[in-house]
């Protein structure tokens, strides 16, 4: 099932890795900083 979020809503717990391969996880960022989370499709992709 696809969980959707509306504006307002809370961000899900989630962790990346970032292109130095090292593992980000949101709740590292918890009331230290404002994140802001952008998603590239298909970035690096050929086409």
């Amino acid at each position: 099932m696809e969980a959707s979020l509306k504006i307002g809503d809370k961000a899900p717990a989630f962790t990346l890795e970032a292109t130095t391969a090292e593992k980000l996880s949101l709740s590292d960022y918890l009331g230290k900083k404002n994140v802001l989370v952008a998603f590239y499709g298909m970035d690096f992709t050929p086409g």
